[in-house]
């Protein structure tokens, strides 16, 4: 997908739009984002704290495809905690670099509503 150049100092009124538009409340958002970083990290770690309690694999429940199966889906749910991590922790950069609530590929401001839904988005939906 080919990103939108935007001409000498377009970004800053696209800037001043969203803040006037969207009213949104970075404190609050932060707020949110830390918290739901803080929510990810207990879920990683109680996925990670049970699959090391359990032992080796081959001493689970003694069925090999059970036990296969159950490993699978802990490191498939830990992959999408670190992707959901990678998630929040880009947005905190965005509010700390002024960016939140722009949309990436446009410039324009991301609905407040989606950004109410969804405190990570990076875009409108299109």
């Amino acid at each position: 997908m080919r990103r939108r150049v935007l001409r000498p100092f377009e970004h800053l009124v696209s800037l001043c739009k969203a803040l006037e538009m969207s009213h949104i409340d970075l404190d609050q958002a932060r707020t949110r984002l830390l918290a739901e970083l803080e929510h990810l990290d207990r879920q990683f770690n109680d996925i990670d704290a049970e699959r090391r309690s359990d032992g080796p694999i081959d001493k689970l429940t003694g069925d090999a495809g059970q036990d296969t199966a159950r490993v699978d889906t802990e490191l498939r749910q830990e992959a999408e905690i670190q992707t959901a991590r990678t998630d929040v922790i880009a947005a905190l950069q965005r509010i700390d670099d002024g960016t939140y609530g722009i949309d990436e590929e446009t410039g324009e401001p991301i609905d407040p509503e989606r950004l109410d839904a969804l405190p990570t988005a990076r875009g409108n939906i299109r």
